[in-house]
């Protein structure tokens, strides 16, 4: 058996008292260390990007693809100008589609409808969509910001 004598109230006391004063300094040291500390570079958005080969595109189509880290629309209308768009709905930020049946963009969550321009024609959307730029270099297609 152990024969250690019993810790004193006092001593008790102390040890509360110092654990006490630690967590403070602590709870005020740490968001100023934090507010100090250089938060991380974040990814950088690309400015254009290769959204497809035109080879593979048909008239009336549209495809979406990745532009940074929200999706994109690029169609070939049966006029056979290529456009591109935010693929994100202006209503509650769902991914829109083409429709070949009624050649406009879709938002399926709420049945918006968008026009080749991109601007809102029917549904909840509250304004039309960010239109990108265009280009063609032989084969690429590629989609910059306007």
């Amino acid at each position: 058996m152990s024969t250690e004598p019993p810790i004193s109230r006092r001593t008790f006391l102390d040890r509360l008292l110092g654990l006490g004063a630690v967590a403070w300094l602590g709870s005020v040291l740490y968001p100023v260390i934090e507010y100090l500390r250089t938060p991380p570079l974040g990814e950088a958005e690309p400015t254009s990007i290769v959204a497809a080969k035109f080879s593979a595109l048909k008239p009336n189509t549209g495809i979406v693809f990745k532009f940074g880290h929200d999706p994109a629309i690029l169609i070939l209308g049966p006029d056979g100008k290529l456009r591109a768009f935010s693929g994100v709905c202006t209503h509650l930020e769902c991914t829109v589609q083409y429709r070949t049946d009624l050649e406009r963009i879709w938002c399926a969550c709420h049945n918006g409808h968008y026009d080749l321009n991109g601007r809102n024609v029917a549904g909840p959307p509250p304004r039309p969509l960010t239109e990108f730029k265009v280009t063609q270099k032989g084969d690429d297609v590629i989609v910059s910001r306007a």
